[in-house]
């Protein structure tokens, strides 16, 4: 599996460019089809962790000549992620700063701004040496068991907190409060000014709440409003003075339950409701005859096979672990 996706990867960067293969890493269709043909089932969700291991692996190197690199992984591994960018960025002569934060406000998007049920623990970021970026990262529902994979591509982020995914890929939704969505706009703003109030402006609108009958949409609970946690956390922000939403975000220690209780606050004082409307877009099958949950993309289906059977055929693999990777190619293409 490494030295086949090392071998596709060396075959998409001289034909397209490394800007091409991070454009195809997030996009969902493409990545799926990707880990088939490397070994794995469509519905695994180890297809995310895996595939991505494998090209960090197989990339390892490789840096100055590709010129990609990959940082982070599963669990602890994610961790790392910012010392990786700073080592790899000190072999290719980058300033590894801005890099280091597309990461951070990636991941921290998706696990505090986007509040869907999924907890992140993995996450892969790659970048060219001309600061290029895009992330995959993968989260898991404790309750159902499910994961839900998250794609974002630099060139295509305007901003880290209004729409910024290229793609999320789950098979199933409910209920979510995404405070990036677009029509979240005004809930931003009333946190952001919320957070550069004193604290007692927030914990004196959420005093006994707990004790109230509210709609099960807020999805507030009692820990979540804790007056020695807020007020804690609410100094800070205070001290900080967020000039914007993105601003309050980056501050260390704001995180789900912070911008839970501002963005109920913002709702009682100033009557703004964020969106509640999940933005998962795609099934991890991508698409079906049916048209569930949406219909086949045929021209990009097709355009995804064409590329990958053209990279099979130049890989410089062995000749039965090409048979097996066409194999696996012309099933996921039935």
């Amino acid at each position: 599996m490494v030295s086949l996706s090392r071998e596709i990867m060396v075959f998409m960067v001289s034909e397209f460019g490394r800007s091409e293969v991070l454009r195809r890493l997030s996009d969902p269709y493409w990545f799926q089809a990707f880990g088939c043909v490397l070994g794995f089932d469509w519905h695994s969700s180890g297809l995310t962790t895996t595939v991505c291991g494998a090209l960090k692996q197989g990339l390892r190197g490789t840096e100055k000549e590709m010129g990609i690199c990959v940082a982070g992984g599963k669990g602890a591994a994610s961790r790392k992620t910012p010392a990786e960018i700073v080592a790899s960025c000190e072999r290719i002569g980058r300033d590894p700063a801005p890099l280091v934060y597309a990461s951070r406000m990636s991941a921290k998007v998706d696990n505090s701004a986007v509040q869907d049920g999924y907890q992140l623990y993995h996450h892969a970021f790659f970048f060219t040496a001309e600061g290029e970026w895009c992330v995959v990262q993968q989260g898991m529902n404790d309750e159902t068991s499910m994961a839900r994979r998250y794609h974002w591509l630099a060139a295509t982020v305007e901003s880290y907190v209004n729409e910024p995914h290229a793609a999320i890929c789950c098979d199933s939704t409910s209920t979510t409060l995404n405070l990036v969505a677009l029509n979240s706009s005004e809930v931003r703003a009333a946190t952001a000014d919320l957070a550069s109030e004193s604290p007692e402006v927030t914990l004196q609108a959420l005093h006994g709440l707990p004790l109230l009958d509210m709609p099960r949409r807020h999805g507030v609970r009692a820990d979540d409003i804790n007056p020695e946690y807020l007020r804690r956390i609410l100094l800070r922000t205070y001290e900080t003075c967020p000039a914007d939403f993105e601003s309050l975000l980056a501050i260390e220690g704001v995180g789900a339950k912070t911008l839970r209780a501002l963005a109920l606050t913002a709702e009682l004082i100033y009557g703004v409701s964020a969106s509640r409307q999940d933005p998962a877009r795609f099934s991890f099958a991508h698409g079906g005859k049916d048209g569930t949950p949406y219909p086949v993309d045929r021209e990009t289906y097709d355009k995804t096979i064409e590329v990958l059977h053209r990279a099979l055929n130049k890989a410089n693999v062995a000749r039965s672990e090409k048979v097996s990777a066409f194999r696996r190619l012309a099933t996921f293409a039935a």
